[in-house]
């Protein structure tokens, strides 16, 4: 193996180690989220709830569900790959897992919000107070990292 094919399975084994690491992180936090959502089914409470809180429950489950698979799916490939040599193909479907699970995970952070709110505020106040989490998490997550790469990779253009 010549020293800059050492290099790059370095990298990839680098890349790969930080992935994990980054899911650790947000496997856990949908986790508890996705536990909570479903303990709030079997409450006395829930039974007299209208169809609007029904169905963002749902649809809240649903993205916290659909996060978990796409968070935990990097560390299933490796297991499954790892032995045949596809480390870069595990990075790259990796990086793609992690950010539709990410992006999942947002939505299903906006919708126990917006849950939270309509309880507490009810109505237009609800709806507010969660198109502001969602602005928040579709903002720190998503479009403040892509803006900051847009613009490095214009100042490294000549």
């Amino acid at each position: 193996m010549s020293e800059a094919e050492e290099s790059d399975q370095r990298r990839l084994a680098r890349n790969l180690n930080e992935l994990l690491q980054e899911l650790r992180v947000a496997q856990a936090g949908v986790q508890i989220l996705f536990g909570f959502l479903l303990s709030i089914a079997f409450t006395d409470k829930y039974s007299s709830v209208g169809s609007y809180v029904r169905v963002t429950h749902l649809v809240t489950v649903l993205f916290a569900a659909v996060a978990v698979a796409f968070l935990t799916a990097p560390a299933a490939w490796h297991r499954v790959l790892f032995r045949q040599g596809r480390r870069e193909d595990v990075v790259r479907s990796g990086n793609t897992f992690t950010l539709v699970g990410l992006a999942c995970l947002a939505l299903a952070m906006t919708g126990t919000v917006l849950l939270l709110a309509e309880v507490v505020l009810g109505s237009w106040p609800a709806a507010v107070v969660g198109a502001v989490a969602f602005v928040l998490f579709a903002g720190l997550w998503f479009v403040v990292p892509f803006a900051s790469s847009h613009r490095a990779q214009h100042r490294e253009r000549p």
